[in-house]
């Protein structure tokens, strides 16, 4: 029924064999035998062009019912058995390695394989409209340390920003390191619109200061390498200072203390999808913050 119907629809068997992907003896073989089984002749060649008969017009509403309700078994079947199907988007602040997050996705790839995923980079500002939008099911957002009204999160990571100088360099950090220490420093960080930047500006607009930003990098460890290389000082989490090796000197910014969150977004309600739900349960029970 399928074959028959790609001929119908494509008006050609060469056509309708690349569509299902057999060869165009296979197709004309299993029309034919469908043809004898009903003891009527179903398509009229005329040239090029395959033409349904009366018959075959007549059953093509009832060839499509057949094929629907086959599919719907299916899903029904896949249902019953816990296999859902689906496709979910899902978008992720650039220049991110967090290997939790991609050992997150392996695992729920691996229960549900008959979920497709897509992933897209951008910056924070960005992933948030898309997810008002309905471009995304849910994402991974860089954020300043408050939750984001109106969307549901699982804080992935919370920590401490620092300013980071090569030890070689000739820019010293002191220790315990204040913030308006950074006004006349010249500071490399993450572009506008990221979760870290916007934890920096922010702290620095309440004390009425300016950040000097000279280089900017989309990934963190780049950031992280320009500071090593002597051409700034570094404002970055934590942990990114402490995997950069011993060569780079950093001090916890205070007065105030300044914190950026890796938070997992998505929009509450009942109109998410029984995927994206899946994820977002997949989710909780991976980081341990099930509710």
């Amino acid at each position: 029924m399928e074959y028959f119907l790609a001929v119908a629809e494509e008006e050609n068997f060469t056509r309708a064999a690349k569509r299902v992907h057999i060869s165009q003896s296979g197709i004309s073989a299993q029309v034919g035998q469908l043809e004898r089984e009903l003891g009527q002749q179903l398509f009229v060649r005329r040239g090029h062009t395959t033409k349904l008969t009366q018959v075959g017009k007549a059953i093509v509403p009832h060839v499509r019912a057949a094929l629907s309700a086959t599919e719907e078994v299916s899903r029904e079947i896949d249902r019953l058995n816990g296999f859902l199907r689906g496709c979910l988007n899902i978008g992720m602040v650039s220049g991110c390695a967090l290997g939790s997050f991609a050992a997150m996705i392996a695992a729920f790839h691996n229960r549900f394989p008959g979920i497709e995923i897509s992933l897209k980079e951008d910056v924070s500002e960005k992933l948030l409209s898309g997810l008002g939008e309905g471009e995304f099911d849910l994402a991974l957002i860089g954020t300043p340390g408050d939750q984001y009204r109106g969307y549901e999160t699982i804080t992935i990571v919370d920590e401490r920003l620092v300013a980071a100088a090569s030890k070689s360099g000739p820019l010293s950090l002191g220790e315990p390191f204040h913030l308006m220490d950074l006004a006349d420093l010249p500071l490399i960080c993450l572009p506008k619109r990221t979760g870290v930047r916007s934890a920096l500006e922010s702290a620095c607009a309440r004390l009425g200061i300016e950040p000097r930003v000279v280089l900017e990098a989309s990934a963190l460890g780049m950031v992280a390498e320009l500071a090593l290389n002597g051409l700034g000082v570094a404002v970055v989490p934590e942990s990114t200072a402490s995997n950069a090796g011993e060569q780079l000197n950093a001090s916890v910014i205070s007065d105030p203390e300044i914190r950026s969150r890796l938070e997992l977004v998505w929009k509450p309600g009942a109109e998410r999808s029984p995927a994206a739900k899946a994820l977002t349960e997949h989710a909780r029970k991976f980081w341990g913050q099930n509710k």
